[in-house]
């Protein structure tokens, strides 16, 4: 993707952010253009999850300013606008365990975005159909494999149109055999232009997606580099350690 021409779709400003007294996030300083795929790695406690988690406002940050599809993210109205427009998937899921697979993603758009319900139960099947899962529209999130689940909980998330897929270590919680239908079917969204955010330990999953890898240690931003010169050669002895260390499992 030619970035230098492409409108940007988020943008961190001098961004810090607390627990009391710890420094989560120090001075980011970021830009992600429309239909950029960027794909946040480091160790735990880095600052990964906060970083994503402020861009829908479900973390809220105390210095510097962030701002999505030129919104921002300074106030509840601020917050609600990009919420529209920003889908998110976990780790764990997050699906109504009382509510069918297709109830689970109906109810977003019905109420949010106020679709009538057969423009919604369209929507929704034709996106259970592309994440390979449209025969599981009536059963129930424990009647799913982990792997399944994540699947419902991206297509319930692009249910809402959104412009931008933020993905918490959405492979986190599962089996392995079960990790590359989730990471086939993230590849496959990614074709389709839509920016996207991911924090992931799947390192041949970011050499393949990315177009850009951030690595983050201690609340700040230490490489920022394309995915084969990061991999191939990375600045820092951090970076460097977290490698080897990635590597050997």
């Amino acid at each position: 993707m030619n970035t230098s021409v492409a409108e940007t779709m988020i943008r961190f400003d001098g961004i810090q952010k607390w627990y009391g007294q710890y420094h989560a996030l120090r001075d980011i300083n970021l830009t992600v253009k429309k239909g950029e795929r960027v794909v946040i790695c480091g160790p735990s406690g880095s600052g990964k999850s906060t970083l994503i988690r402020c861009v829908n406002g479900l973390e809220s940050y105390q210095k510097g300013t962030l701002s999505v599809g030129g919104t921002t993210l300074g106030n509840r109205e601020g917050v609600d606008r990009v919420r529209q427009e920003v889908g998110m998937v976990f780790q764990g899921f997050n699906l109504f365990p009382h509510m069918s697979v297709l109830e689970n993603c109906l109810l977003a758009p019905m109420s949010a975005l106020k679709l009538p319900r057969k423009e919604a139960v369209d929507k929704a099947m034709g996106l259970l159909e592309r994440v390979k899962i449209a025969d599981k529209a009536e059963s129930y999130p424990s009647q799913l494999s982990g792997g399944q689940q994540q699947r419902v909980a991206i297509a319930r998330a692009l249910c809402m149109n959104p412009r931008v897929m933020l993905f918490d270590e959405p492979t986190s919680a599962l089996d392995p055999e079960m990790i590359k239908e989730v990471l086939d079917v993230m590849t496959d969204l990614a074709s389709t232009g839509i920016t996207m955010l991911c924090v992931t330990h799947e390192m041949g999953f970011a050499k393949v997606m990315a177009d850009r890898l951030i690595f983050m240690d201690q609340g700040t931003v230490v490489e920022e580099r394309s995915p084969r010169d990061f991999f191939d050669a990375p600045e820092t002895d951090r970076a460097k350690a977290f490698l080897a260390q990635i590597l050997q499992h």
